[in-house]
């Protein structure tokens, strides 16, 4: 049986990665700091208390893990504070830095002699990241943070290759989520059929990319 964990697991993209992985059959570990009863139905492994920015307490859960153990790693625990120029929250700009960029690298690098050769670890990152599509500015700490996380999962890519481990960075599209809203364009199933079809289709030729859920490949 193939192991999987996934940070952020309590709701939305992530809560629906676990189902859908379980129901592919994988024994999945649901990460999270407190779950929720959506998640407690799930036939997964659930570890709740833990915090991406909380180094020591990544450090404890990672020592619980087996060597070698781990075939797909989701880094999915991610936060959205949107601001504009004239509002500017520096004290939120931090706090998405922590959580969407340096709690991916810290949960990776926790985890790293934990992965199988040949395993996988997939980000779920934002188009809001990338430079080339910013067309409307605003929200800087939510896009300065995905952009850095790209920026990591790029260097994962080259540094992990010697291990046979490739590194997939996924937008899931504008989901329906408590972080975004109704306004948004697609539910948490159908975000995660494309994410899973890019995870399946991630090898070391392509690892590194810059994936939209639905195959597009994003500019930096």
């Amino acid at each position: 049986m193939l192991n999987a964990i996934v940070t952020g697991a309590n709701r939305g993209i992530g809560l629906a990665l676990c189902r859908a992985l379980s129901e592919r059959g994988y024994r999945v570990t649901a990460l999270c700091r407190q779950s929720s009863d959506a998640l407690k139905t799930l036939p997964v492994e659930v570890h709740e208390g833990y915090d991406v920015t909380d180094e020591s307490a990544i450090d404890v859960f990672a020592n619980r893990v087996a060597p070698d153990s781990i075939d797909l790693l989701v880094n999915n625990a991610g936060v959205l504070q949107g601001m504009s120029l004239n509002a500017l929250d520096i004290d939120s700009i931090r706090h998405q830095f922590e959580v969407n960029a340096i709690g991916p690298l810290r949960v990776t690098a926790s985890l790293l002699p934990k992965l199988k050769h040949g395993s996988k670890v997939a980000l779920i990152t934002s188009r809001m990241g990338s430079m080339g599509d910013n067309d409307s500015g605003g929200s800087y700490g939510y896009r300065m943070s995905k952009a850095a996380l790209n920026a990591a999962g790029v260097s994962l890519a080259k540094d992990l290759s010697v291990r046979g481990i490739a590194v997939a960075l996924l937008h899931p599209g504008y989901v329906k989520t408590d972080m975004t809203g109704t306004a948004a364009l697609i539910d948490t199933d159908e975000s995660v059929a494309g994410l899973l079809d890019r995870i399946d289709q991630l090898n070391l030729d392509n690892s590194g990319s810059f994936w939209h859920m639905n195959g597009e490949i994003l500019p930096w």
